[in-house]
């Protein structure tokens, strides 16, 4: 089974959407995406063991997510870069990377988006629907950015952007091991009287 873009960004959703359930209908829309597609998606992420099924619930794999978008991502999926056009800033144009990096003298990296508001060159996203998504998730748009910092990054820009992943997968695996930790609400403690 061969890796997709999409599958990519279904797993980078549930990364920025934290430990809250989600379905495959709910991912398709938040994603722009068809549910067979979000299906697809999450079953060749399993296959390539970038995600795994925790206790009935399917997950990102962090550590070998992580290590894909570090050391194998712009291999896999390298940007096409293009013309000057209108649309959403990624890379180290956006935040966080946007943050941190002295902007220079070259147009900034954009999607090509109609409704984006920066005139740029031509970064394509990882995938058609990744505008989209974005605009309605700032988490999952700051991810995007910093994959694309590495996909299509300088040697600095890849730097900062792979630090700042592993701060953020960091902080999702603690969310997740103290959720798998707890009790389930509808387990009683021995001796309950209620």
């Amino acid at each position: 089974m061969i890796l997709k873009p999409q599958d990519i960004l279904v797993l980078l959703k549930l990364v920025a959407q934290g430990d809250r359930a989600w379905s495959y209908n709910r991912l398709a829309v938040k994603l722009g995406m068809s549910p067979s597609e979000v299906h697809g998606a999450i079953k060749r992420a399993i296959a390539a063991n970038l995600a795994v099924v925790l206790d009935r619930q399917i997950q990102p794999n962090l550590r070998n997510l992580e290590e894909f978008l570090i050391h194998g991502i712009r291999y896999a999926f390298a940007p096409d870069r293009g013309e000057m056009t209108r649309g959403m800033p990624t890379a180290h144009a956006a935040p966080p990377l946007s943050e941190k990096i002295v902007p220079d003298q070259e147009p900034p990296p954009v999607w090509p988006d109609p409704e984006g508001t920066v005139r740029g060159m031509l970064f394509s996203p990882l995938y058609r629907s990744a505008p989209e998504a974005s605009r309605n998730d700032p988490a999952l748009y700051e991810l995007l950015a910093l994959v694309d910092g590495t996909r299509g990054g300088k040697a600095r820009e890849r730097n900062i952007a792979v630090k700042e992943l592993t701060r953020r997968f960091n902080r999702y695996e603690k969310g997740t091991e103290s959720k798998l930790k707890k009790p389930h609400p509808s387990r009683r403690a021995a001796g309950s009287s209620k």
